[in-house]
Parts: structure tokens; C-alpha cells; sequence
């Protein structure tokens, strides 16, 4: 039946919806829109009972009604009235909406007291989703970016040669900056702030011919500006270092033994020390682990042991080799047991400054056997002393000489520590780094429990004057050795720690990222072909293009959860870069080749949102306080700040006019099924990709 009301034809039910809003009609409205009175009375009657009805609907009905509507529809539904309310935030709805959106696995639970309601609304409105800035102050590719602790600021390295500080708080502003270029470095490419955001850790590679692989870490003060406090040799610059305290670091050096044999030594360095005395050590040795075909310790990073003890450690790989058993020489480290819980931040000690390393405590680069310091004057001394001997001064040395020993020695036999050292207050940690045994690719995660460490109170004198001109002229005569040979009698005696855990992940490792409680390790990596063989160390097997993501348990020492895939690499496998992840409380965020970065949720191991960049994205960042905040850098030479909806809406954005990520919704849940829809680069591109860095991650 068909109506005219206001010169408009209408429906009974259209009818209804006017008379509903307009109240009853006058008697002019009556007849201007042509009825007569049974069809007044009859239009009136079917207002009263529908509206009766649905005041009165049961819940199942509304309910049943409902899940036909989408979220944003069902959210305005629930603005109707509060029994609508009440229907439309009922989790059965819910739990389908986001099983169905965001292709959630049907067998995954609540944990807590949270809802699915409350569920939808984090995975949609409190994701990194509008672009809020582009920074555009470095002038070629970023390749890394690192938050405080605190989160007041962040800082990104670039291949321009400078690391900048930036303030994170909207709108973000240059804090400070600082040209590496000066020192020789030829570009930064990592950073990190110390656990009291007072000093930053800035790692870069200098210049020098395209095969060298020398870096060096520099450390500076956060006050007013950015002041240099100590400056450390690295190589290879991958190391990258890592803070183990508040005021310590880790450096690393590599020793070449022969043909694809060589020695990985780890440092313990102090970011200051007492400008007193000379005789204060400033570095000490913490590992010193053997490699062979071609591989060496790389990308280093420290974890706190913050979960309970599940039995003893795994027994060491058989794809590692071993020259010796007796591993009790690290005489730093605390033999006592037990897993501990993660320490708070400590106070910041004294900062003072030392620009240069202690050359006596250092390894011959050329001949690692011949050693300058310490470790076999402790053992001389130790076995003098169970025999009750005291350490004679030779009579030969000169007076200088004499007295130089002398006071070294009486400092030497010292076994007492610093009381207010803050490494005594440490608690366990694990060191983690990659490796390799069959290939010099990294495809191996290498773990290492360290107990507490101290400092001694003043270093080892090293040699006596004499027999140290000595060692020196017989270094300078000719050798018949063959110096692609293995050097057996240097090896021969020399003591190697063992890896406590090692993980292999059948594939070239190329980004590593902890969990804010540091339970877990999750790994990017280039899958290789399933069965595999290594023919040969220096021809790694080809990886895919498809980076996965590995999620390590460190309580249990194995890998655990839901492989993650949706980004891309496109470079051949040897020369793969490193592709930065960091996680959060509740996702973990990854760059890739393909233009984008990439977000997941850690509960649900879903793809959420791709961020688009013009070129590679290198690194990412979370705000450590902040989730909602996500930080990306690219070749594109910017970096970009990433906000949530809910943030964006704080800060009072027009999100009319901001740039917005890519959402990913059930089409695809994170990961890529076919190879065809995955855009190839062009030949100029590849080979673009392919000339980023100079130097292989291999010999």
C-alpha cells in the first residue's frame, strides 16, 4: 500500500517512520497526504505495536538480529537505548565479529577477566595506526632507531654519518646530534641507552677498503649535551655491543687461527673509571669462544634470567666444536645457582672519562697465543702463593722497571673487589648472540649464562719489561709457517668457553628482538629449503624471501608458538642486511624489503597492519611506556611516527588529513599463501639492494 504524505510517495512502513517522528498529524497533514480516517487508525495501531514489540523484544531475538551487523554497525546500535546497549556488548558477538575480522583461531581463549568486547576494541583502536610525523633530518638511509627506557626520547642512526636524539613527545624535536664522521666512521648503525637513560651506546663501522669489517663503539653522556666519555675498537662492527649494567658494555674482537678458524673474545668494558690512577682496569675478558667454518659471534644482546630454574643446561650441540673441556677459567664470573628475577634500575655511578682501551689487557691481533697480561701472571701467582712463595722482582730489571713491577705485583696478588661495584649487585643474565657451525651464515642462536661480575681493584702487571722486548724481537723474525694453516701449537693449551644453549634455526638469521620481561626471543630469519646440505662453509644454502618469525622460550630453551610471516626480503643470500624487530607488552612490530613494517599481535600471532615507506624499512621501535607509539625508519631517509586511534584523538589530530597504515583483515592473517603476490623489484632496484653495504657478514 502506498501513501503520500508531504507530496512524497511512502510505504506503510515509511508512513509509520514519519508519523512515528512527527508525533500525530494535524488535520491539514491528513488531508494534504490524502488518507482517510481507517487508514489514520490503521497506521496508528501499527505505531503502538511496534513499538510495544520491540521495548519488549526477548535477548535471544535481539541477539540472533544483531550478529548480522557489522562492528561499526553493532556500535551504533548500542547507542538506541540501554537494553540495546546491553545486547550489542554481549561477548557472544563479539567473539564471532573478531574471529571473523581478524581470522583469529577458533580454539583461542580470554585469559584474565577481559572480554571480547574489550579485546575487539584493543586490536582496532589502540594499534600504531596514523602517521602523526615524518622526521627528515638525516640525508641518507636510517637503519636503526632505539628508545629510552623511560620513554621521553628515542635515537636513529643513518648512514649520513650522524645519531641524532629526538624528543618523543609530540610534536618530536631534535634533542641532540652528533657527527660520527669526525672519529673516521663511515656510518652509524646502532644504539642503545643505558637502564638509567644516561649514557647512549652508539656502534658504527669506519672507513677503510670495502673487505674491512672494523667498527667502533662510542659512549656518551645525556646531559646538556652530548659529551664523549670512552671510545672502544670493535670488529667485526656487527657485534653491535650491548649495555650489562648501568655503567659497563660489551665490546667483542675477532683472532684469526687459520683457515676459516678463528676466536670470538668478548669484552667487558667501563663506561668511566677513576682518572687517579693508571693502574685502575677499565676492560676485562669475559668469553673467548672458537669458531670454525667461517663464522663468528655477532649481534650480541644481554637477558635477564628472570624465570625459575628447569633443570640443568642442555648439552652443548655436536655442531659446535670444542678444543677444550675445562671451561673454569673465566675467573669473573660467580659460581652460585639459581635463576634470580630482573634487577631494578640501579643509581647511576660517577661519570668519568677514558678514551682509550688498556693496550696491556689486550690479544695480539695477528697471534691471539701471545698475551701481554694478566691470566698466566694470576695462575703464576696463585701457584706461588699455595707453595708460599711470594713473587720475586728480577734483579736485571732497572730501577724504574723494578719499582713499576713491584707496585703492580703487591696490587696484583690482591683478590679483593669494590664494595660499591654495581656489578656485584647484578643479578644472572643470559648472553645472546648468532652463529654459525656448518656455513658463515648465522643460523644459529648461541645463549650463555653469566653469573655476577667484579672488577679487580687494580690490573694485572703483565711482564716484566725485558721479557716483553723479548717477546717482541721474536715476533719480528721470519716464520716457515704456512699462515693458511691451522695453528696448532698456538691452539694447543688454549682454553674456549662453551655455549650453554644452541638453537638452530635452519636459516639465515637477520634481526633479534627480547620481550619486555626478557622470557622471550623472537627471530628474524630467511628460511632455508627444506633438507638442506652444506657442501661448503663459504656457500651458504639460498634462503627465501619470506622472512619468518621465531619466538624462543629462554625458560625452556626451545622455540615455541606460531611461526610469523608476512614481511619480505628481496636480497640474494649473501648479502643479506640485518631487518630490525621490537616487541611490546602486547605486539611485536618488524621492517622488511617490501616498503612496509610490519605489526602483530602476540596473543593471537596475527597480522594487524602494514606501514607503508618508499623504500626499505631498516627498524622499528615501540615506546617502552607507551604501546600505542611505534616508530619506523627507512632508505627513504625518514623516519616516521606511528600513533594508535585513541592517541591520535588525544592529541587532538584531524584524522581527515593523516596518512593511515594498511589494515590487514581476514584476507590476510599474517600469512602470505601464494609467491604471486608478491611484487618483484626491478633489475635497478635489486641491484640498489644489493650495493647497501659493502661488506658480506662472512670473511
Amino acid at each position: 500500500m502506498l501513501g503520500c504524505y508531504q507530496g512524497v510517495m511512502m510505504t506503510d512502513q515509511q508512513l509509520i517512520e514519519s508519523i512515528s517522528f512527527q508525533g500525530k498529524m494535524s488535520p491539514d497533514e491528513i488531508d494534504a497526504a490524502g488518507l482517510d480516517a481507517d487508514s489514520i487508525n490503521f497506521v496508528e495501531h501499527r505505531k503502538r505495536l511496534l513499538a510495544n514489540s520491540w521495548y519488549h523484544i526477548p535477548k535471544p531475538l535481539l541477539l540472533n538480529i544483531f550478529q548480522y551487523l557489522s562492528a561499526p554497525e553493532l556500535t551504533r546500535a548500542g547507542l538506541t537505548c540501554s537494553t540495546w546497549y546491553q545486547t550489542s556488548t554481549d561477548d557472544f558477538l563479539w567473539r564471532a565479529l573478531i574471529r571473523k575480522d581478524f581470522s583469529v583461531n577458533p580454539t583461542a581463549g580470554l585469559q584474565g577477566q577481559t572480554f571480547w568486547y574489550s579485546e575487539y576494541k584493543r586490536l582496532s583502536y589502540h594499534v600504531p595506526h596514523y602517521q602523526t610525523s615524518e622526521l627528515k633530518r638525516h640525508t641518507d638511509q636510517v637503519l636503526h632507531v632505539s628508545f629510552a627506557h623511560n620513554g621521553t626520547m628515542f635515537a636513529t642512526c643513518s648512514k649520513d654519518g650522524y645519531v641524532v636524539v629526538w624528543n618523543a613527545k609530540h610534536p618530536a624535536s631534535i634533542r641532540f646530534q652528533r657527527d660520527m664522521t669526525k672519529f673516521c666512521w663511515k656510518f652509524t648503525h646502532f644504539s642503545q641507552f643505558n637502564q638509567s637513560d644516561t649514557l647512549l651506546l652508539v656502534s658504527g663501522v669506519h672507513f677503510g677498503l670495502p673487505q674491512s669489517t672494523s667498527g667502533e663503539i662510542a659512549v656518551f653522556s645525556l646531559g646538556d649535551d652530548l659529551e664523549l666519555q670512552c671510545r672502544v675498537l670493535m670488529k667485526p662492527y656487527d657485534i653491535c655491543g650491548a649495555w650489562y649494567s648501568d655503567q659497563h658494555f660489551l665490546s667483542g674482537d675477532v683472532h684469526r687461527l687459520g683457515h676459516l678458524e678463528s676466536q670470538s673474545v668478548l669484552w667487558l668494558n667501563k663506561a668511566s673509571q677513576e682518572t687517579a690512577s693508571e693502574h685502575i682496569p677499565i676492560m676485562n675478558q669475559m668469553f673467548r669462544f672458537y669458531n670454525c667454518n667461517g663464522s663468528s659471534v655477532r649481534a650480541a644482546m644481554f637477558a635477564y634470567c628472570s624465570v625459575s630454574n628447569h633443570g640443568d643446561s642442555q648439552p652443548f650441540c655436536s655442531g659446535t666444536q670444542n678444543i677444550s673441556q675445562n671451561t673454569s677459567k673465566i675467573t669473573l664470573t660467580n659460581q652460585s645457582e639459581g635463576y634470580k628475577s630482573p634487577s631494578e634500575t640501579r643509581d647511576t655511578c660517577e661519570r668519568l672519562v677514558h678514551i682509550s682501551r688498556t693496550s696491556e689487557t689486550a690479544f695480539d691481533a695477528e697471534d691471539p697465543s701471545k698475551r701481554v697480561c694478566g691470566e698466566e701472571f694470576v695462575q703464576e701467582t696463585q701457584e706461588l702463593e699455595s707453595h708460599g712463595n711470594a713473587p720475586q722482582v728480577s734483579e736485571k730489571c732497572s730501577d724504574d722497571d723494578a719499582s713499576d713491577v713491584s707496585e703492580s705485583s703487591e696490587a696484583s696478588v690482591e683478590t679483593e673487589f669494590s664494595e660499591d661495584d654495581e656489578l656485584c649487585v647484578q643479578e644472572d643474565k643470559f648472553l645472546i648472540f648468532t652463529t654459525g657451525s656448518n656455513t658463515y651464515s648465522p643460523h644459529q642462536i648461541g645463549i650463555k649464562r653469566i653469573k655476577p661480575i667484579s672488577f679487580p681493584r687494580r690490573m694485572d702487571p703483565g711482564l716484566p719489561f725485558r721479557e716483553r722486548i723479548a717477546n717482541l724481537n721474536r715476533e719480528c723474525q721470519p716464520s716457515n709457517e704456512n699462515p693458511n694453516e691451522p695453528q696448532n701449537a698456538n691452539v694447543e693449551g688454549t682454553e674456549y668457553d662453551e655455549v650453554d644453549h644452541l638453537i638452530d634455526i635452519h636459516g639465515h638469521i637477520i634481526g633479534m628482538g627480547l620481550s619486555p620481561d626478557h622470557r622471550y626471543l623472537y627471530v628474524n630469519a630467511r628460511p632455508w629449503p627444506p633438507g638442506y646440505v652444506v657442501e661448503n662453509p663459504l656457500m651458504p644454502p639460498p634462503c627465501a624471501q619470506e622472512i619468518d618469525i621465531h619466538v624462543i622460550d629462554l625458560a625452556q630453551m626451545k622455540e615455541v608458538g606460531k611461526v610469523l610471516r608476512s614481511h619480505i626480503a628481496y636480497t640474494p643470500f649473501n648479502e643479506c642486511f640485518f631487518i630490525a624487530l621490537d616487541v611490546s607488552h602486547e605486539f611485536v612490530a618488524s621492517g622488511a624489503e617490501d616498503k612496509h613494517a610490519y605489526l602483530w599481535d602476540r596473543k593471537y600471532e596475527i597480522c594487524l597492519n602494514k606501514y607503508p615507506h618508499q623504500d626499505v624499512v631498516n627498524c622499528v621501535a615501540f615506546n617502552p611506556h607507551d604501546s600505542e607509539m611505534l616508530v619506523t625508519v627507512s632508505d627513504d631517509c625518514t623516519v616516521k611516527v606511528w600513533h594508535s586511534k585513541n592517541r591520535t584523538k588525544e592529541l587532538g589530530f584531524d584524522t581527515k588529513s593523516l596518512p593511515t597504515a594498511h589494515e590487514v583483515r581476514s584476507n590476510c592473517c599474517g600469512h602470505r599463501s601464494t609467491m604471486s603476490s608478491v611484487r618483484r623489484p626491478a633489475n635497478a632496484e635489486m641491484k640498489r639492494l644489493i650495493s647497501r653495504f659493502p661488506v658480506q657478514f662472512g670473511w
